[in-house]
């Protein structure tokens, strides 16, 4: 049911799986974004200090016959072996490689290591620092940057480098990330359940139209009442009006099978007298036919009727209150065979449809019980889902074989003809159960007799 519930369309889903996507895609760039930027500011810091002590040891430093001299610096880190932080004045040997001319204590016996590629860097933009990777005496990650320098009396330039061990920029980098991550991943939950009120809140109203819809549908309501939206007003007016026009319909129809059986009752009766006073062959053959014909006109008239009831909306019947009055007026007339009707329904049932069907319906079902019974008739009628009831009807007489049920569902048949009726009782109550998108089921009784099960629609209490 699930899996079927989430390969149907949503429209709620759409709108929360759209939202989603954009908000967690501006979140992620959001959240790259903010990572480079930390990076980046923390590399211009990190540079400063570098580009500091280049300046430091381009000023302080001296030229004599030709002899480079590193100035005195009082940074305890330069002094201090393999502490992080490095210093070197060098030259381009004639093999282009960069040699170390002087190297701060901090190195020790090691040098720095620059890419092959940075003496012709500096000598393009000479002045210009230059930025480059290298690795320290303890193999620890440095961020390098050098510069290119002239002094008179020394044909050669001089190339000042600086370098320190990044590790601590590059923790600073990652725990901004993680931090960084956990808000942002805190913050995408919040629009998670943000967006997810916001759709729940924003299609309130299409909710709220559709237990209106429901509530007609169920005959608690005739209308769709409430204030909507501009947007969706027009559509609960639409849905009034098909409503109050298919209520319009359904009374034309009613109006049309009284008006027929009237039309056709009346011939059919006359027809049935005039044979009557005329005795003989074609006498007995005309009342016979007319019967039959009576009996289709009534059987399709009913079929009409409820087809009809049932296209209508906001019909509902209280079950106990029929079966209250039925099995009264059975009893009385049922008097003289000792009837007992033992009946029993769940509370607040409702049948969605009108009272006359339901009388008929059950009507039918108990007197041909009472008919058949030794004296005893139970009748029970519960609640079998949400939207359905069962009215079950037993008796304590013969029963039924198995292979007669089907023959006394159909029209006019009777098993046993010195019993009183037409033989319509059980059709009647199969067609309308029918009508109303029901079924009637006959099984064995507890009692020893015959069960009948008619399955009908059930409203809302």
């Amino acid at each position: 049911m699930v899996a079927e519930a989430l390969r149907r369309p949503s429209l709620a889903r759409r709108l929360v799986l759209l939202a989603l996507g954009w908000s967690l895609a501006a979140l992620v760039v959001s959240a790259l974004v903010l990572a480079l930027l930390f990076q980046q500011a923390a590399l211009r810091r990190f540079d400063l200090v570098l580009s500091d002590l280049i300046d430091n040891l381009t000023a302080g430093a001296t030229v004599d016959q030709g002899q480079v001299y590193a100035p005195v610096l009082t940074d305890e880190r330069a002094l201090r072996a393999y502490s992080g932080r490095y210093w070197e004045i060098a030259e381009r040997g004639a093999d282009q490689k960069i040699h170390a001319i002087v190297r701060s204590r901090s190195l020790w016996d090691s040098e720095l290591h620059p890419p092959p590629e940075l003496g012709q860097q500096l000598a393009a933009q000479p002045g210009q620092p230059v930025t480059f990777m290298a690795r320290g005496p303890l193999n620890e990650p440095l961020r390098a940057m050098a510069r290119q320098a002239s002094y008179p009396g020394r044909p050669a330039p001089v190339i000042f480098m600086a370098a320190e061990d990044r590790s601590p920029i590059d923790r600073d980098v990652r725990a901004f990330v993680a931090w960084t991550a956990g808000a942002f991943l805190l913050l995408g939950a919040g629009l998670v359940a943000a967006i997810v009120i916001q759709v729940r809140v924003g299609l309130r109203p299409l909710f709220v139209l559709r237990r209106e819809v429901a509530d007609v549908r169920r005959g608690k309501a005739e209308r769709i009442n409430g204030e909507f939206p501009i947007e969706l007003t027009p559509l609960a007016e639409e849905l009034n009006a098909l409503m109050a026009h298919n209520q319009e319909v359904v009374e034309r129809q009613r109006t049309h099978v009284g008006n027929l059986a009237h039309a056709l009752k009346t011939p059919i009766s006359v027809m049935i007298t005039e044979a009557s006073q005329r005795p003989g062959p074609l006498a007995e053959v005309v009342s016979r036919q007319a019967e039959v014909m009576r009996q289709h006109v009534d059987h399709h008239l009913r079929r009409a009727r409820a087809a009809a009831r049932t296209q209508g909306l906001g019909e509902r019947t209280d079950v106990s209150e029929v079966l209250d009055e039925l099995a009264r007026t059975l009893t009385r007339i049922f008097s003289e065979k000792g009837v007992v009707i033992d009946w029993d329904a769940d509370e607040d049932l409702v049948f969605q449809g009108e009272r006359q069907d339901l009388m008929e319906i059950a009507g039918n079902a108990m007197e041909n019980a009472c008919k058949w019974c030794r004296g005893k008739v139970k009748v029970r009628a519960h609640a079998k889902g949400p939207e359905r009831l069962t009215l079950s009807i037993e008796d304590d007489g013969a029963g039924l074989a198995a292979e007669q049920r089907e023959a006394v569902v159909r029209r006019g048949t009777r098993l046993d003809e010195d019993a009183p009726g037409s033989g319509l009782g059980l059709s009647i109550i199969d067609e309308l159960a029918r009508a109303y998108r029901g079924a009637m089921t006959l099984a064995d009784s507890s009692l020893g007799g015959l069960k009948l099960d008619i399955e009908l629609p059930r409203a809302a209490a």
